[in-house]
């Protein structure tokens, strides 16, 4: 399933995505029930409305806003849907959006700040002026990559609920790339590791994504990696 391209107009995106939000979301009206997909199609359709439900995040509708939505859906769907004016409603619609993705990213920078303070009480932690939490799990005894080596790495990324949001070591295939194409956060901390080493990266979010968040990752995110240095990969030498 292809997301809707950012280049559209913001009325066309959120329209298509409340249109199959709906899937997810008819749950909250009063006596409605859904019951657990089970054939293929059952199963797709309903991943489709958890997909897109999870394009509206930033809006987090109460459970009466979303009522609202899946009426809007039911009346335009039957053909009786209240004459709205869009150049008096599409603003509107971008100023909720806005507010609200404000109001979440506010909620998370808040909860990342109380997750870094514990964090960097934890034993052997070393917070660095970066921000960067740094724990050492066990010693390495090669050298330590500079800022534009290539590595290879196992590492298991995880966020401040423990989500899993990408690993290495799921997918049992050691990752390979430059120091200085990676997150600063990553820049600094596996420099500080040795070969053969195992740390533990908490990174704050202005040395990851931000503000901005990154394919899943909701801005003002925390994250930790537990990354295992394998190597620093040699250039290859191309023989005359």
């Amino acid at each position: 399933m292809t997301r809707p391209s950012l280049a559209q107009p913001f009325h066309r995106r959120a329209a298509l995505l409340a249109c199959f939000v709906v899937l997810a979301i008819t749950l909250v009206l009063p006596g409605a029930s859904i019951a657990e997909p089970e054939t293929e199609d059952e199963k797709t359709l309903y991943y489709l409305g958890v997909l897109m439900s999870k394009n509206l995040g930033t809006f987090m509708l109460t459970p009466a806003e979303q009522t609202q939505v899946v009426e809007g859906i039911r009346a335009g769907l039957a053909g009786d849907a209240i004459e709205l004016d869009a150049t008096t409603y599409d603003p509107k619609l971008r100023a909720l959006g806005e507010a609200r993705a404000a109001q979440a990213l506010e909620k998370e920078k808040a909860a990342a700040s109380a997750f870094l303070e514990k964090a960097g009480k934890a034993k052997g932690a070393k917070v660095m002026p970066s921000g960067l939490i740094y724990t050492e799990i066990e010693a390495g005894t090669g050298g330590s990559p500079g800022a534009t080596d290539t590595v290879k790495v196992h590492y298991h990324g995880t966020l401040r609920d423990g989500t899993v949001f990408d690993s290495s070591v799921q997918r049992g295939t050691p990752a390979e790339f430059p120091l200085n194409r990676v997150i600063a956060c990553w820049t600094e901390g596996v420099g500080m590791m040795k070969e053969g080493g195992k740390s533990t990266l908490i990174c704050p979010p202005e040395i990851a994504y931000g503000d901005r968040g990154n394919r899943g990752i909701k801005g003002g995110s925390v994250l930790t990696f537990e990354v295992e240095l394998i190597e620093i990969v040699q250039p290859e030498i191309i023989q005359p």
